[in-house]
């Protein structure tokens, strides 16, 4: 099956040796994702709309792959406060309401900085064949 490697222009990407999304088939899985406009912390105090910056951005790398946010059967939410929990369900619903993923969230110690609320995976699964496939 043919990969497919979505990157963001991020310098992480090759100092870390990662991409935002790899697609193989039909199988989506995105990094953690992290709330940042144009190289800037959305509201550094905000989870809530940190949490909304991060479900906006990775709906556009999923249009990328030809799939939507419909296609998300799971999301892991990491936190530096389980006291987020209200802020961040509630921006996670706004996406996910009908579509209900499963969801794992968890409080751990530091994310990549200490101005960062919220982290994200996610894993979706495309219901329709890819656009392009090998062989065909």
């Amino acid at each position: 099956m043919k990969r497919e490697n979505i990157l963001t222009g991020s310098p992480w990407e090759d100092k870390m040796g990662y991409c935002r999304a790899v697609r193989i088939g039909n199988i989506i899985e995105v990094s953690g994702t992290v709330a940042i406009v144009d190289g800037e912390v959305v509201k550094a105090h905000d989870a809530y709309a940190q949490t909304l910056n991060i479900l906006t951005r990775v709906e556009k790398v999923l249009e990328d792959l030809n799939v939507g946010m419909k296609d998300v059967i799971r999301t892991r939410i990491f936190t530096t406060d389980i006291n987020n929990f209200e802020a961040v369900a509630s921006a996670h619903s706004k996406f996910f309401k009908d579509i209900k993923p499963t969801t794992g969230f968890y409080e751990i110690s530091k994310l990549v900085g200490p101005e960062y609320l919220v982290e994200i995976e996610f894993t979706a699964i495309a219901t329709e064949k890819p656009l392009i496939q090998e062989g065909l």
